[in-house]
C-alpha cells in the first residue's frame, strides 16, 4: 500500500472505534448499576484525566523518537481496558478502570496526527499528500460507526460495542506499525534528548502560543451548541427527527471540508487566513443560534461547521509543523488539543450559567469569542511559506 492509503486504514479503524463506543458508554456504565451522580463523576474524571495523559504520552514519544510504539501501545492498552470493563463490576472499580482506558485513549489521536503531518508534510519536499483526506476519512467513518451503532446494540446489547470497540483498537495498533516512522531532519543535541520540559520549550514560542489561543477560542466556542442547541432546538418545536439531521447536517460539511475544500482554500488563502475565515463563520453561527429558530435559518448555517473545526483544524495542522521543531511534533499536538480541550471544557460549565441567565443569548458570547480572533491572525500570515 501507499504511504496515504496506510495512514488512510489507520484513522479509519481508530475512528470506527471511537464511533461505535461514543454514542453508548453512558449506557453501558448505567447499565453496571452505576447511579446518574456515580456517572457524572466517571465522565468528569475520565476528561479530566485525558488533558493530562495526552500531552505526557506526546512528551514520551518525542523524547523516544518512537511515535508509532506509543501509539500502539495505547491503542493496544486501551483495547484490554475495554474488555476488562466487561467483567468489572462497582462503582470503585468501575472508576478505576474507565480512568485508565480514558488515559489509554487520550493520546492516540494527537500521536496519529504528528505521524501522519510528518508523512504528507516532510521538511525540505513537496507534501505527499493532504492532511484533510486521512482526518476526512476519520470524521466519516466516525459517523458511519455511530450509524451502526444502535443497530449493533438492539442486535447484540450495549456489551458488544465494548469487544467491537476493542477489535478495532487492535486492528488499529497493527496499522500504526505499518505507517512510515517519524523521520527526524534536524540534529539533536544531547541536551535536547534530556530536555524533560518540552511542554515550557513550546509555550515560549509566540508563534505557538498564538495558534492555541486562536483555535482554543474557536473550538472552544462550539461548548454550547454542543451542550444546549437541541434543548434550544427542542424548546422551539424542532423535532427529534430534524435535530438529527440538522446535527449531520454540520458533520456531513466538516467531512466535505476535509476531502474537498480545505485543501484549495489553504492554498488560496494560506492558513492565517482560513483561520480568520473560520472566525468569521463562527461570528455569523452563532449569531443566527441566538436569534433564530427557523428550521431554514438553521439548516443554512449548521454546514458553517465544516468551516469553524474542519478548517481552522486543517490550518492549525499546516501552522503547527511549521512553527514547531520535529523533535517536539508529538509534544505539539498533544498541547494544542489540551488546549482546545481544556478551553472547551471551561466553557462548558460557563455555557450552563449563560444559558440559565441569558438564554440563548448566550450564544452571543460564544460569538464575541470569535468575533476576537482575525485581528490575532495577522501575526501567523506567511508563516507557511518561510
Amino acid at each position: 500500500m501507499s504511504v496515504l492509503h496506510r495512514f488512510v486504514v489507520l484513522y479509519a479503524l481508530m475512528y470506527a472505534a471511537f464511533g461505535v463506543s461514543s454514542p453508548f458508554m453512558p449506557a453501558f456504565f448505567e447499565g453496571r448499576g452505576l447511579a446518574p451522580e456515580q456517572l457524572g463523576i466517571l465522565l468528569g474524571a475520565g476528561t479530566a484525566i485525558r488533558l493530562v495523559s495526552g500531552p505526557l504520552a506526546g512528551r514520551l514519544a518525542d523524547r523516544t523518537q518512537a511515535l508509532r510504539a506509543v501509539l500502539a501501545v495505547c491503542e493496544l492498552l486501551a483495547a484490554a481496558v475495554a474488555l476488562g470493563l466487561l467483567s468489572t463490576s462497582g462503582f470503585t472499580s468501575l472508576f478505576l478502570m474507565s480512568l485508565l482506558h480514558a488515559a489509554a485513549l487520550a493520546p492516540t489521536t494527537s500521536l496519529a496526527d504528528a505521524l501522519a503531518l510528518g508523512a504528507a508534510q516532510p521538511p525540505d519536499a513537496h507534501p505527499t499528500f493532504e492532511y484533510g483526506w486521512v482526518r476526512g476519512t476519520g470524521s466519516a467513518v466516525f459517523v458511519i460507526g455511530t450509524l451502526l451503532s444502535g443497530q449493533i446494540v438492539d442486535a447484540w446489547g450495549l456489551a458488544a460495542i465494548i469487544v467491537l470497540q476493542a477489535a478495532f483498537l487492535v486492528a488499529a495498533a497493527g496499522a500504526a506499525t505499518l505507517v512510515p516512522a517519524h523521520e527526524r531532519h534536524e540534529p539533536m543535541a544531547p541536551a535536547q534528548r534530556a530536555d524533560p520540559a518540552g511542554v515550557v520549550a513550546l509555550l515560549r514560542m509566540p508563534l505557538f502560543r498564538r495558534v492555541m489561543l486562536v483555535s482554543a477560542l474557536v473550538l472552544g466556542s462550539h461548548a454550547m451548541h454542543d451542550t444546549f442547541a437541541v434543548i434550544r432546538w427542542s424548546a422551539a418545536g424542532v423535532t427529534p427527527a430534524t435535530a438529527s439531521a440538522l446535527w449531520s447536517t454540520s458533520v456531513a460539511a466538516e467531512v466535505v471540508v476535509f476531502f474537498f475544500i480545505g485543501p484549495p482554500l489553504l492554498t488560496r488563502l494560506q492558513p492565517a487566513g482560513v483561520l480568520a475565515v473560520a472566525a468569521v463563520a463562527g461570528v455569523v453561527r452563532w449569531v443566527v443560534m441566538a436569534s433564530f429558530t427557523s428550521v431554514i435559518a438553521l439548516a443554512l448555517v449548521q454546514p458553517l461547521h465544516g468551516l469553524t473545526f474542519a478548517a481552522l483544524h486543517l490550518a492549525c495542522m499546516r501552522l503547527i509543523p511549521a512553527i514547531v521543531p520535529q523533535h517536539l511534533a508529538a509534544t505539539a499536538q498533544a498541547m494544542y488539543a489540551l488546549a482546545a480541550g481544556m478551553t472547551t471544557a471551561l466553557l462548558t460549565l460557563a455555557s450552563g450559567w449563560l444559558y440559565a441567565t441569558l438564554g440563548a443569548h448566550g450564544f452571543l458570547v460564544m460569538a464575541l469569542l470569535c468575533a476576537v480572533v482575525p485581528p490575532l491572525t495577522r501575526r501567523l500570515r506567511g508563516i507557511e511559506s518561510q
